[in-house]
């Protein structure tokens, strides 16, 4: 056993043939010293084939080996050392990874299966894995892109010098940082990808916590769509706590009914019925907006499910938010906050409107009501609002 490697997805312990291949088992284990192997990626892997690792800059093109540190740029490359008695025969077997002939640096591969012997006489083996198998079927199993590179990084984080039976050249003493790096190494430029300290959220919140936090995420999804379609004026509007949403209504019920209705519970600063834009007939839901939020609150668990004009109506605070967008649309069309739904007239609002543009005399059409028109008896109170219109 010479070299501790620990990786990302656990560690691997390195036996090294220092007596059959000295300059290349040199040069790693120096590298090893200065910590030059901290932090680099496991850069390309290939399912059932091979790991490559060792380049500071991610890349795949780059490394120097220890004698370019020691010797100048000229000896950034050390010739191979190809031994017929070692071969790619092994899952775990590290090789060099050339250049070219006699164009070692710094990268190296580790095969992940057995019996690879087309790369045998190629490049140069200086060792096997002793232990942490376990740990190259995770990286095998690692989800790749097209050049082989994870999505999730791999990193080498640290590599601890069991046994060295080569001497430190004088130079190397400065070479070797008083603390072991962290993170990535300064010259890395490979693209970015998912941190190797990533971790699936299901693998860190219990799955109660997770089907809210899905829930939640939709629930902000939906609302941008609905904010680039133009339904809502702002993905992260909410609804107002003094807003009441009313639906099932009958299509006799007047604004002023339920602004009659719902004051029992607090003081209505509004009462609107919706209505078609062309027509003006209701559309059997209104807002009723109250100056207090407990108002709201109290008209809201007394109106469910009440009859009003022979309808049993729902009431609800979710659907309030498109009252906010109708005034947002009202307010970037005409510039102003009022408006008639009717007509789309600035100057006035619905209940003056004669449907055709025109604002006509404010009259107090509901003063001719009675309890008998108001349970629907015999459709009179329609017929008196037609005489006003």
């Amino acid at each position: 056993m010479s070299v501790l490697m620990v990786t990302s997805v656990g560690d691997i312990e390195l036996d090294l043939h220092t007596d059959l291949c000295p300059l290349t088992t040199k040069n790693f284990l120096k590298l090893c010293k200065m910590k030059y192997y901290n932090g680099c990626l496991f850069h390309k892997v290939e399912k059932d084939f091979l790991a490559q690792s060792g380049d500071p800059t991610g890349t795949g093109s780059g490394g120097d080996s220890v004698y370019k540190y020691l010797y100048g740029d000229q000896a950034r490359f050390f010739n191979d050392e190809i031994r017929p008695e070692l071969r790619h025969s092994k899952t775990g077997t590290i090789a060099m990874a050339s250049a070219g002939e006699n164009c070692n640096a710094s990268q190296f591969y580790i095969t992940l299966r057995d019996d690879v012997d087309y790369l045998d006489d190629k490049h140069t083996v200086f060792g096997t894995v002793a232990e942490g198998l376990d740990t190259l079927t995770k990286i095998n199993e690692a989800y790749v892109d097209d050049k082989g590179r994870p999505f999730k990084d791999i990193r080498i984080k640290h590599t601890y010098i069991l046994d060295d039976p080569f001497d430190d050249p004088p130079q190397l003493a400065e070479l070797i940082p008083e603390n072991s790096p962290l993170g990535k190494p300064r010259d890395e430029v490979a693209e970015e990808r998912l941190e190797d300290s990533w971790v699936p959220l299901d693998e860190t919140v219990d799955p109660g916590q997770l089907e809210e936090l899905i829930r939640s995420k939709e629930a902000h999804a939906n609302a941008v769509i609905l904010e680039s379609v133009g339904d809502i004026p702002d993905a992260e509007v909410k609804p107002p706590d003094n807003v009441l949403f009313v639906c099932k209504l009958n299509p006799v019920t007047q604004d002023e009914d339920l602004y009659t209705i719902f004051s029992r519970f607090g003081s209505v600063t509004s009462a609107e019925i919706i209505r078609d834009f062309k027509t003006g007939d209701s559309l059997c839901y209104a807002f009723i907006e109250f100056e207090e939020k407990e108002a709201c609150e109290r008209a809201y668990f007394k109106m469910d499910n009440c009859l009003i004009d022979d309808r049993r109506i729902h009431v609800d605070f979710s659907q309030s938010v498109s009252k906010l967008w109708g005034q947002f649309r009202q307010s970037k069309r005409n510039g102003n906050k009022d408006g008639c739904f009717k007509c789309g007239a600035p100057d006035h609002i619905a209940r003056d409107c004669d449907q055709d543009g025109e604002q006509k005399p404010k009259a107090p059409n509901y003063v001719l009501k009675d309890d008998n028109t108001q349970r629907g008896g015999n459709n009179r109170r329609r017929s008196l609002l037609l005489l006003f219109s």
